[in-house]
């Protein structure tokens, strides 16, 4: 509604009803920060190599059984290969000595048919070392990640339409529990296969809980605590809640024990159901006005404010004569040519942030040779990224904040190639300026796609841009596996994406100091979509969403 800021402007913007949504919708993302980047430590690969069952072998043939490989020009033991029992057995029963009476070079190697000997110096075990992830089954450790990030996919695109459909709360909620439930079920898993299954449960919570509480709470607060709630509020609170998980695994390196205590802050969270309310925007856009009202009275009250006696005076007289339950649904981001136009440009630099923002997460374990370090490293670095998009937000365009920020993470990987072997810490730098921009960016597209949406299809449309994005994060980790064959073939790849994403962004409409749109005909009515860096004179005003406050 157009005049749904004036209509509650009575309340204020920090009253108590304020405090409670923000803080208590800011304590709901913990979770989603530690549970998404749970996998870089349930599905790293301990050092292992083949088992040696218990034989009748001298010293020195136990010390050389395993063969000596080189690999990225270090000397280390193969981890899929021996060389032949039988053979070693018989050898050492005469009493030769390897490397004097016997060439190895001239053994004859087999797999690991008695399985692994893993290393315990990081983990206590993981879910490679408990399913056997390893040589020929190698496939499945990065395809793990994959699986947890479908269920993120799908996830996006059905809480997006459930949530426009039946409401932010109970979606919320619901989703939360899933997430909650799933991930302690996860301890129990007797194979790869169900654990697998448990993932893609598990990932479609995750991200649905978030959309819902970001969008919850940006059509709840206002003003200037709209701004800070959907930048440095939600995203910072991710932050936090991937800094702590280094924490967790560190004191926890058994991966049922860590699952454990990830699953624990969820079973707190949802009795606080009693106290977050429903969208007051999203009853109006179904024509629930009572409801709405009863919302805001309870609020006015908290705040100790006193509520006009009609709040949607208009609303009442017009809206419930119109046509109050009419559905929308994904559909309806196509139909029109300037909002497929916006959706499609959405959908290609959300894609571009995903793959760039988990990718680079997701390769902390090269990061330093201690993976929690490395992991806090890569969770510290979204700090000032997200200081830096509520700054970005306040002042400046969308367009030109979300195309230098690209621009920025796409020269900061493809400098990496540039710099020698031996200044790995300058190497190290120019990949956390890399996830610095994409993590800036990746806060940014949040709100501006927020900015350009109807409330009747805010959720469903951030929902399909996540979900379109969840494929990049879904081939991030195959993508690091390129790796293998040419060190820089990621950083070339998500460099380029990065530029022909920026470019992209100046066909975007610009938002900055606009209203929030209401309805599909405010969408429409705005400018044709072209490329305008800096918005005009009489819409610079820094309000997000909103031109009053």
């Amino acid at each position: 509604m157009e005049d749904y800021d004036d209509a509650t402007a009575f309340l204020g913007q920090w009253g108590r009803f304020q405090q409670i949504v923000f803080f208590l919708l800011c304590a709901s993302i913990f979770p989603n920060g530690f549970g998404a980047f749970s996998v870089v430590f349930l599905t790293d690969i301990p050092s292992h190599h083949c088992l040696i069952p218990d034989v009748n072998l001298t010293e020195d043939w136990l010390n050389a059984i395993i063969p000596i490989e080189v690999v990225s020009g270090k000397q280390e033991q193969s981890r899929c290969s021996r060389y032949r029992l039988d053979v070693v057995r018989n050898l050492s029963a005469w009493g030769s000595i390897p490397g004097r009476d016997v060439n190895l070079t001239d053994l004859e190697q087999e797999a690991c048919v008695d399985g692994w000997s893993y290393s315990r110096e990081i983990y206590q075990s993981t879910i490679v070392s408990e399913f056997d992830l390893v040589c020929s089954e190698q496939w499945k450790q990065p395809f793990t990640s994959t699986i947890y990030f479908l269920g993120v996919l799908v996830g996006s695109f059905f809480s997006g339409q459930l949530s426009d459909r039946f409401g932010r709360k109970p979606v919320f909620f619901a989703t939360m529990a899933v997430q909650t439930v799933f991930t302690f079920v996860e301890v129990f898993s007797p194979s790869w296969m169900v654990f697998s299954i448990l993932q893609f449960i598990s990932g479609l919570g995750q991200i649905s809980n978030y959309l819902c509480a970001f969008v919850l709470g940006t059509e709840i607060l206002t003003g200037n605590v709209r701004i800070l709630f959907s930048s440095m509020g939600v995203c910072l609170s991710f932050a936090f809640g991937y800094m702590i998980l280094p924490l967790f695994a560190y004191f926890l390196r058994d991966w049922k024990s860590l699952l454990l205590a990830l699953s624990v802050p969820g079973l707190a969270y949802l009795p606080l159901i009693w106290f977050i309310p429903e969208s007051p925007r999203w009853l109006l856009s179904q024509g629930r006005v009572v409801e709405a009202e009863a919302i805001l009275r309870k609020a006015a009250k908290l705040n100790k404010v006193q509520a006009p006696r009609i709040i949607f005076e208009d609303v009442s007289t017009h809206k419930t004569k119109a046509h109050p339950k009419e559905y929308y649904n994904v559909f309806n981001l196509l139909k029109a040519r300037n909002v497929r136009d916006t959706t499609m440009i959405l959908c290609l630099v959300w894609f571009t942030l995903s793959t760039g923002y988990f990718g680079l997460s997701l390769n902390t374990s090269r990061l330093h040779v201690n993976p929690y370090i490395s992991c806090f490293i890569s969770a510290a670095v979204e700090v000032p990224a997200y200081i830096s998009s509520w700054l970005a937000l306040r002042f400046l365009p969308r367009q030109l904040s979300v195309t230098c920020i690209l621009l920025l993470g796409a020269v900061s990987l493809y400098f990496i190639q540039l710099v020698p072997q031996s200044l790995s810490n300058l190497s190290l730098a120019l990949e956390m300026l890399g996830k610095f921009g994409l993590t800036t960016g990746t806060a940014l597209m949040f709100a501006y796609t927020a900015e350009l949406y109807p409330t009747v299809l805010r959720n469903t449309a951030t929902g399909t841009c996540t979900m379109v994005s969840r494929v990049g994060s879904c081939i991030a980790p195959f993508l690091l596996q390129l790796g293998v064959y040419f060190k820089y073939i990621p950083y070339i790849t998500l460099g380029t994406l990065a530029v022909v994403s920026a470019v992209a962004v100046l066909f975007l409409p610009e938002s900055f100091g606009r209203p929030l749109p209401e309805t599909i005909q405010q969408m429409l009515k705005r400018e044709s979509i072209k490329c305008p860096l800096i918005t005009r004179k009489e819409h610079s005003k820094p309000v997000l969403f909103e031109t009053r406050l």
